[in-house]
């Protein structure tokens, strides 16, 4: 087993040691405050580790401490592994964007889109056009969450069972017909809403592929990139490596839920949030994201791919914020795009922290989060197991601090 480890010392790789310091200070204060029951932080220039910090605890009750080799739960963060996956398919001529869900999935072949109405006085019509697979990869299919409470869609999502976007008990091919029951709130491509289209797009390289999606992940993606712990549940000797799972309760303090069933292989394979993985084995991914597509002389996808994967893809450049549903219309989604399963600055004049242009990544559920900042030629991770109540100043308080940090903020080539 082989853990993340640094590579390179800060200064040499263009980092501000008392900078970082600042940050590790910063976080600390979290876990000692109760906020967080630990942490892991890297960053990498260049392709070198220069920052790697572990504090605090992976299971409180039992003491264990936070270790290079803990395995976490990424949730959204698989997102970007489903997409991929499947760009892959597309390169090969098996798929492309702009096919219709429908040629992989026929229960999709007469969306229809909400009205008006709640309840059983919804009333709908017929969508005027398809939902295409670009649909999926940029959350601009019309789907939703029923944990979202900000539209009568939503309800119906909770009503059919689906406010953890799965019934219990339910397989992905299922519960992608059950989605495929529900309206749309809205045309597709029409606006931008975050929603259970990723579990959609899993199951159509299922289909396409002919194979289960862990099976797929760990074929085509996991062992070509050497992520060794990644997968969708966890043997037993991984076990002892997973972190405890928290919740963020009323008064601001944590305490233990529910996590994912990671013990046993899920019945419902969730690609848009189902997935574990070691600093180590996100760090290669990320850095296969950073060098365009290849990783230790294993290619999986094109430069070109890669750049459009990572290129706003909302039409006529718009912005999260302007394109986005009403819920979506906050200030951190200002200047910020959305490629084909990440995030994309593309004004970070405007942003809501410092931020620089074509900068890429997304966050999961427990308050993970990464992001590749190509025009620095940095990658950075942060893991922790905090399922949040309320938002948090501390993604923007992190990108503040590692933005500071850089004093060399000249890239090299990839």
């Amino acid at each position: 087993m082989e853990r993340l480890r640094r590579e390179i010392e800060p200064r040499e790789a263009g980092l501000d040691p008392k900078t970082l310091a600042r940050l590790d200070e910063y976080l600390a204060r979290q876990v000692d405050d109760g906020r967080l029951p630990g942490y892991l932080l890297s960053l990498a220039r260049h392709g070198r580790v220069a920052h790697l910090t572990t504090y605090g605890m992976r299971d409180r009750k039992t003491q264990l401490p936070v270790e290079t080799d803990t395995l976490w739960r990424i949730y959204s963060m698989t997102k970007p592994v489903t997409s991929v996956a499947a760009l892959i398919l597309i390169e090969e001529g098996r798929l492309s964007l702009t096919d219709p869900v429908s040629r992989y999935l026929p229960e999709f072949a007469e969306p229809r889109v909400y009205e008006s109405g709640e309840g059983a006085d919804t009333r709908t019509r017929p969508a005027g056009q398809p939902i295409l697979v670009r649909h999926l990869m940029t959350h601009t299919s019309g789907l939703t969450f029923g944990f979202y409470y900000n539209h009568p869609v939503d309800a119906l999502y909770r009503d059919a069972g689906l406010e953890n976007s799965v019934r219990p008990g339910a397989d992905l091919p299922r519960t992608c017909r059950e989605y495929a029951s529900l309206p749309l709130q809205f045309e597709p491509g029409s606006q931008w809403n975050y929603s259970v289209s990723t579990n959609v797009l899993g199951r159509i390289i299922e289909v396409v592929s002919g194979q289960a999606l862990d099976e797929f992940f760990a074929e085509r993606i996991f062992g070509p990139l050497g992520m060794t712990d990644a997968g969708f549940q966890v043997s037993p000797e991984q076990a002892v490596r997973l972190a405890e799972l928290y919740g963020e309760q009323e008064d601001g303090s944590i305490a233990p839920v529910p996590g994912l069933p990671l013990r046993r292989r899920p019945r419902f394979l969730s690609g848009s949030g189902g997935m574990v993985a070691t600093a180590r084995d996100f760090h290669r991914f990320t850095e296969f994201l950073r060098r365009r597509g290849e990783l230790d002389g294993v290619r999986l996808l094109t430069p070109e791919t890669i750049d459009t994967m990572t290129t706003n893809q909302l039409p006529g450049g718009a912005d999260i914020h302007s394109y986005g549903s009403p819920f979506h219309r906050q200030p951190g989604n200002v200047g910020v795009g959305f490629g084909l399963g990440v995030s994309v600055v593309i004004d970070p004049d405007v942003t809501e922290g410092p931020s620089s242009l074509g900068t890429f990544g997304w966050t999961g559920a427990a308050t993970t989060t990464f992001w590749v900042d190509p025009r620095r030629d940095l990658t950075v991770q942060f893991m922790t197991q905090v399922r949040r109540r309320s938002s948090s100043s501390l993604y923007r308080d992190l990108k503040r601090l590692v933005h500071e940090a850089v004093v060399d903020s000249t890239a090299t080539s990839r």
